[in-house]
């Protein structure tokens, strides 16, 4: 037994509850502004398909399409993971479970687009289109056909258009009160987003809708669409993005990244505009570091080279899509646009390439972690829940299975939760 040291304090518990006292504000605006990650699903894609051309059957017709486009241009295995690059030990286990999510889950999110992908049409024409896919989503949570999360893009809060974006709003979720309710899995997209005034706007729509139907506050959240360079650096050299996120009042679910209509903002020629251009990740990192914390998750953009043709070109489409997915989640942007069913395959091999590589080396980590025992790197609470969240997003997309995960980490899904987000649940608390 050594010798018990004696433990001596100079200063009066008055000092410790002064500072306290002083901190309380700041404590509360804490826990207000930065609540973490809300510990819901977070889908790898968002499918844009135009208001006029969404039908009861367009998921699964994704998923046919993307099943075709795998038995022409890559019909085993081998083929697939020569293509793009897979590993071998990893070639079936990707391309089995690839085919089985399209058979079985096509499409995550589903965005029926009435902003750059519907165009301009006549009023009459926009409402009954507006109607229609009120009751076609409807239908598709009640049949048991919808994506995990369905909703719409409407058109932005710029004056020209303005009127149009908040009366098929008004009219989408009017037709889904009458149809039963607004499904668990509603998404909104606001496109177009230059000025935090215009995120505080669709909030005013946004709580008049709720009043006149009796709906608990804040029930109705939305995605905002970064797509022009102010959106990232206000007038005054402020980061616009992150007063977007103040503006929406705890309503805003993400940060979604638009490829084109951004890179077109800052002057990128046709021929440069993609993802992985500067300008992008840029705007991108900005995007990332206003969300962090706050609950607020950032997508990716997408592609417009799509995978078409002959065998060749179909195949060299593949393999910049998945260059490009594999870049974007290595970058912590675990969400991009899908726009052609043609996307879907490489979509998922590269998604579930990130997670099957990384399983076992993540699942060590956080087993030597959880029975603090050592090895050659020494984790923190934070990477903790960084492997948590990681296995997590791996077991939600199908990408891994949650009994190879506790076999391997000794873990419930609880427990796994519990790591990444005090705030993780289900489904049923989604994105709005």
């Amino acid at each position: 037994m050594g010798q018990q040291e004696k433990v001596s304090t100079s200063l009066a518990g008055a000092v410790s509850e002064e500072i306290s006292a002083s901190l309380a504000a700041i404590d509360a605006e804490l826990a207000h502004r930065y609540p973490g990650d809300p510990g819901t699903r977070q889908p790898v894609h968002t499918v844009y398909v135009p208001g006029d051309t969404f039908t009861s059957d367009t998921i699964r017709s994704w998923g046919d399409q993307a099943l075709k486009a795998l038995d022409e241009h890559a019909p085993d295995a081998a083929s697939f993971a020569a293509v793009l690059g897979i590993p071998d030990e990893l070639a079936a286990p990707v391309h089995d479970r690839v085919r089985a999510k399209l058979e079985r889950e096509p499409v995550e999110d589903l965005r029926i687009d009435f902003e750059d992908g519907y165009g301009p049409r006549p009023d009459a024409e926009e409402d009954l289109a507006a109607a229609r896919a009120a009751r076609l989503v409807s239908e598709a949570y009640g049949n048991g056909t919808a994506a995990p999360y369905m909703g719409i893009r409407m058109k932005c809060m710029e004056a020209a258009v303005r009127d149009r974006g908040i009366r098929t709003t008004d009219i989408f979720l009017t037709g889904l009160m009458q149809a039963g309710g607004l499904p668990d899995g509603l998404v909104l997209t606001l496109p177009k987003v230059t000025y935090p005034e215009q995120v505080t706007a669709f909030v005013r729509l946004l709580e008049a809708f709720e009043q006149a139907h009796g709906l608990p506050s804040g029930r109705l959240g939305f995605e905002i669409q970064i797509e022009t360079s102010q959106s990232i650096l206000a007038a005054d050299g402020t980061a616009a993005v992150a007063r977007m996120i103040d503006a929406a009042q705890g309503r805003a679910t993400g940060l979604h990244y638009g490829t084109f209509d951004y890179s077109a903002c800052v002057g990128v020629s046709p021929a440069y505009q993609a993802g992985d251009h500067p300008a992008a990740d840029h705007a991108k990192a900005v995007m990332q570091v206003a969300a962090a914390g706050t609950g607020v998750r950032v997508c990716d953009g997408s592609t417009n080279v799509l995978p078409v043709g002959p065998t060749h070109q179909v195949h060299e489409a593949w393999r910049l899509h998945y260059g490009l997915t594999r870049r974007a989640l290595a970058r912590a942007y675990y969400q991009g646009w899908d726009m052609h069913p043609g996307h879907l395959p490489t979509r998922y091999a590269a998604v579930y390439t990130f997670y099957r590589e990384g399983l076992e080396q993540a699942a060590a980590r956080l087993a030597a972690y959880v029975a603090k025992a050592g090895g050659d790197v020494m984790d923190e609470p934070a990477t903790a829940k960084a492997l948590s969240g990681y296995l997590l997003r791996g077991i939600d997309c199908g990408a891994l299975d949650t009994a190879e995960v506790a076999g391997l980490t000794g873990l419930t899904r609880a427990d796994l939760d519990a790591f990444a987000s005090p705030r993780r649940g289900g489904l049923t608390a989604g994105p709005v």
